[in-house]
């Protein structure tokens, strides 16, 4: 019995290793073979160092900003969607186990007592009898003998969603970094614009103050007046407004990093925007490379390679099922001799079924595991467009932000200039009031528009580190582009 047990479980090993779903093949990358050239006239600039790949470039090297390197590295450590994400790990760790079980036979063992009382109107000699019954043993409950490798493809399909939540995890973290960096450039943006408004403010008050005592005294007409009140209010407006954003903008980041800013200690003092000192040499590579170097990307092939095993599981329905019962150990009427010579007892109970009439059930189950098959299929593409689009994107506003920056540099300076002649005209009786005015306009706005194109291109800079997958080896071990598909054999 032993012997031929053991020789079943064997064949059932040997022969479990095939399954029946089809062979993977990648699909092809539904995008250009290159990433499109910046417009004309518009080059990226290099810091001249030598170039590397984003995903060999940790975060900590990319942000120098010492503020933000704390707060990014509070928010992997707080951030309830990177902590989800870890936890999804672990359930999809516990659900590929619980799968995997099945590819091996479960031994347990067993103890039991049995008593019962036969009336003697049923007994052949007509006499009462009770008895009594103890047994102890082990017992091999509906193994199933994995011929056509559907416990196999099951097993296949639980392990591609493990390592797709692998996968979903490293995005999130790269998302995490790229979020927080991203969230404390626009609370920097609305920081600095806040003190140019409120300088601004301070300044038109004084202009204010200036142009009603010229009007009290007669030097001055109403409308000079009205016109210096309306940009102290106008001011003012711009002040409040972004008080409140840059609030709603703190509130944001301390979202990100998972509790109150107040509660991460002393942190460094921040880099202004005109400082931040980002690495913009990155080559791009080739399109072909975001295959392994986007999570994303390789989360959506795992999703792909379990909706492929869950075929096979689907085939292997169409043929019997094989499954293998069978118990063995002692068996007495008493207690006391339950290990004497002679008492052992063995069961054995192979069993099979076949289907015959499951009215369009199986057939249907394999429509439908090659319709979610196609459906990954076309989220595999759409992935890769998705992130074929973010590169390409970046690369494109790379080179144009560089010049809107310089250009709006020289709008500045050329508007700081026009206010002092606008001023010196106005104090010598050339100009009116009202050039003056409009050059203190024009200087607040180019000022605020210069923060805006500044931060613009840090923004940039960042979608194009995380779209080419920046940071990743500090993700943890990398997974293989594809786990081990299973295949016809």
């Amino acid at each position: 019995m032993t012997k031929l047990l053991t020789s079943v479980l064997l064949a059932a090993g040997i022969l479990s290793g095939c399954t029946l779903a089809p062979r993977y093949e990648r699909p092809a990358a539904p995008v250009a073979s290159a990433f499109p050239d910046a417009p004309a006239g518009y080059i990226a600039t290099t810091s001249g160092q030598e170039t590397r790949r984003a995903m060999d470039i940790g975060w900590r090297e990319f942000f120098r900003d010492a503020r933000l390197q704390a707060l990014i590295a509070a928010a992997l450590e707080n951030n309830r969607d990177l902590r989800t994400a870890a936890l999804r790990i672990e359930e999809a760790r516990a659900l590929y186990n619980v799968q995997s079980a099945d590819l091996l036979p479960t031994i347990n063992g067993t103890a039991g007592y049995t008593r019962s009382r036969t009336p003697g109107s049923v007994s052949p000699f007509g006499v009462t009898t009770t008895t009594s019954q103890y047994q102890v043993g082990l017992s091999l409950a509906s193994f199933e003998l994995d011929f056509f490798g559907r416990v196999r493809s099951l097993n296949n399909a639980a392990l591609a969603q493990y390592l797709a939540t692998e996968e979903a995890q490293r995005a999130a973290h790269l998302s995490l970094v790229a979020e927080v960096a991203k969230a404390y450039l626009a609370e920097r943006a609305y920081a600095e614009q806040l003190t140019l408004a409120q300088e601004t403010l301070t300044s038109r008050e004084s202009s204010y103050d200036l142009a009603k005592k010229r009007f009290d005294v007669g030097a001055s007409s109403a409308l000079d007046l009205r016109q210096a009140e309306t940009l102290v209010e106008s001011a003012r407006v711009s002040a409040a407004t972004l008080t409140r954003q840059q609030a709603q903008a703190n509130n944001a980041l301390a979202v990100l990093v998972g509790k109150p800013l107040s509660e991460l200690g002393t942190l460094p003092e921040p880099t202004a925007l005109s400082s931040q000192a980002l690495l913009t040499d990155i080559p791009a590579g080739a399109p072909s490379d975001l295959l392994t170097q986007r999570p994303d990307i390789r989360q959506a092939e795992q999703q792909l390679l379990s909706a492929n095993a869950n075929i096979g599981a689907a085939r292997a329905a169409f043929f019997p099922r094989i499954t293998l019962t069978s118990s063995i150990g002692t068996a007495s009427n008493e207690l006391s001799g339950l290990f004497d010579g002679g008492t052992r007892a063995w069961t054995f109970a192979p069993s099979l079924v076949l289907p015959i009439f499951d009215w369009g059930r199986n057939m249907a189950n394999l429509t439908l595991s090659e319709v979610r098959k196609d459906i990954a299929v076309a989220n595999y593409e759409k992935t890769i467009q998705t992130s074929f689009r973010e590169v390409a994107d970046a690369l494109v506003a790379r080179g144009t932000f560089d010049a809107q920056v310089d250009s709006q540099q020289k709008v500045r300076d050329a508007q700081a200039e026009r206010l002092k002649l606008a001023d010196l005209r106005y104090r010598n009786g050339v100009a009116s009031y009202l050039e003056l005015l409009d050059a203190q306009r024009e200087l607040f706005s180019a000022d605020q528009a210069l923060v805006q194109a500044r931060q613009a291109r840090l923004v940039n800079a960042i979608d194009l580190y995380k779209a080419l997958g920046g940071g990743l080896s500090e993700t943890g071990p990398l997974a293989a582009a594809s786990a081990p598909a299973a295949t016809p054999q």
